[in-house]
């Protein structure tokens, strides 16, 4: 790999917006080119960050050699075969969680990397925002005692348009894949692969879940107690009990600025950790780091952290009773 490395970023959409913003601030990593089924909306986010090219399709910037990595932020339900077609280009890339519907996709994603030596990551930002590097520092440490359970929670009122993504099943919607998914990642960072999961969700008129209630046992009796809702704005916080204190991850938790230690003799003490840009630029760096040294997957967000992520996912789906198109072609 050069030195700078070219990103190409397809599905030029909200996220996008954030991640081309926080790329520019990133050492050797320029934004090359943009992707877009509307190559008036390519052209013109290309312009907005300065991407020497734009494209009206995504293979065409596949196909571009100049490009050396690809960013995936389309829908969810594009997930599996942009990053299909990106690897079988050739190209390295970091696509948006989920990163597929089912652990089926995913193992198929990861083979796919594996046998073209390529690097392939999911674009889990939590996993390397500085308040996840501090909290993981702070429990290695042992500062709260033993962990015995979490609370995590994730709410928000989403679009109510039933066309938009939010709750619009063949766009993957509803709350656990597009945020449950962080309280999760957390519980699996914690803890690892629950032993026993149960769930509850009421649903959408659409078909999704608009609430999901989630509690984890894990195998040395540690607990999880998990929500996610895309119909009520909710605290968004994390909770960490151990047997000599607690941790507090600030809203929202999955990008946290500010964690607070409370021990048990009610003393406190607050770490503020602020992030660079919008939070992005970490796994930015990441990414560039990984390339630059000839790697094919990530230490901190390894391929087996997100197959046991999808394959959680897929368990509490299968707890509440949601099935999507895709799982019909596992």
């Amino acid at each position: 790999m050069p030195n700078t490395i070219n990103w190409g970023i397809i599905g030029p959409g909200r996220i996008a917006h954030k991640f081309a913003q926080d790329l520019l601030l990133v050492k050797d990593a320029r934004l090359y080119g943009v992707a877009s089924r509307d190559e008036e909306k390519a052209r013109s986010f290309a312009a907005q960050y300065g991407a020497e090219k734009s494209y009206g399709s995504y293979e065409a910037l596949f196909r571009d050699p100049a490009i050396d990595v690809v960013y995936i932020a389309t829908p969810h339900p594009f997930h599996y075969p942009s990053t299909m077609l990106a690897l079988e280009h050739g190209k390295a890339v970091l696509c948006e969680k989920p990163f597929g519907m089912n652990a089926g996709e995913v193992e198929r994603m990861i083979a796919e990397a594996r046998k073209r030596h390529l690097f392939l990551m999911e674009a889990f930002w939590t996993r390397f925002i500085p308040g996840t590097e501090k909290l993981l520092e702070l429990l290695k440490s042992g500062v709260i005692g033993e962990l015995q359970f979490v609370t995590a929670d994730f709410g928000f009122f989403g679009d109510p348009d039933p066309n938009k993504r939010v709750l619009n099943k063949a766009l993957g919607g509803g709350s656990l894949l597009d945020v449950g998914i962080y309280p999760v990642y957390l519980s699996l960072l914690l803890f690892g692969v629950p032993v026993n999961i149960s769930a509850m969700a009421s649903f959408t008129e659409t078909g999704v879940d608009g609430v999901c209630s989630m509690l984890f046992n894990h195998a040395e009796g540690q607990k999880a107690i998990l929500h996610s809702s895309v119909i009520a704005d909710t605290p968004t916080e994390a909770m960490i009990y151990g047997t000599e204190g607690s941790i507090k991850m600030h809203t929202r938790f999955h990008h946290p600025q500010r964690i607070t230690i409370t021990k048990n003799d009610g003393t406190q003490e607050t770490f503020d950790i602020p992030y660079t840009g919008n939070g992005y630029f970490h796994e930015i760096e990441e990414v560039v780091n990984c390339l630059q040294n000839g790697l094919t997957e990530s230490e901190k967000m390894p391929h087996s952290m997100s197959l046991d992520l999808i394959a959680t996912l897929d368990r509490v789906r299968r707890e509440i009773g949601l099935a999507y198109l895709e799982d019909e072609k596992k």
